[in-house]
């Protein structure tokens, strides 16, 4: 995959109105300072595109990155960071599940934990969330893949996959923002969706 152009072209708030892109979404959920925004500079090739942030719970919106004009990456808020406080999470919740249950755009569902720890209890709702809703398993981003010795990857991935319930062929892709593993990977990813013809598609 070769990206040429990239566009934050829609920013929405809990109450905003979601749109129909009709273009394939590929849907990025994750808790709360994850990575997913050196994710998304990774992919889109671009070093500050997404704003990163060290204070976790800075993505309150859903933002909508249009890509090469052809697929849409959406940001979801990041999930489980307690300071936000109950009524905050909650909206954010409901924005969530908003557009997971009623975008009829949705390709794939992205989740991104990170590769040094055993998934939180809120990792483990939004995968179950995403099986029972769509009744696929996401496809895992396991972030900051640089962090761990090469010899501690098999190990983590087997904890992780065992943390989710996840089956076998559950798909699980250390990746690191700093050195792009596993990029190459994640476009193959996207490209086998995206060449797909489109009524083949749920």
């Amino acid at each position: 995959m070769k990206i040429v152009s990239v566009n934050l072209e829609q920013v929405l708030g809990v109450k905003s109105e979601l749109p129909k892109t009709g273009r394939p979404e590929f849907v990025l959920a994750g808790r709360s300072n994850v990575g997913k925004s050196s994710f998304i500079n990774a992919f889109v090739n671009r070093k500050a595109y997404a704003r990163t942030s060290s204070t976790p719970g800075k993505t309150r919106t859903i933002n909508y990155y249009n890509v090469n004009d052809r697929f849409y990456l959406v940001d979801l808020p990041g999930y489980g960071y307690a300071s936000t406080g109950p009524v905050e999470q909650e909206k954010w919740g409901r924005m969530i599940n908003r557009y997971l249950q009623t975008s009829q755009d949705i390709e794939e569902v992205i989740q991104l934990i990170d590769i040094r720890h055993a998934p939180t209890k809120q990792d483990l709702q939004m995968f179950d969330y995403v099986v029972q809703g769509t009744g696929y398993e996401p496809v895992v981003i396991l972030t900051k893949a640089d962090k761990l010795k090469r010899s501690q990857m098999k190990g983590q991935v087997d904890l992780i996959r065992q943390g989710l319930h996840a089956t076998e062929t559950c798909t699980l892709i250390p990746f690191s923002a700093e050195t792009k593993q596993g990029l190459t990977e994640i476009y193959k990813i996207f490209d086998d969706i995206l060449s797909q013809p489109a009524d083949s598609n749920a």
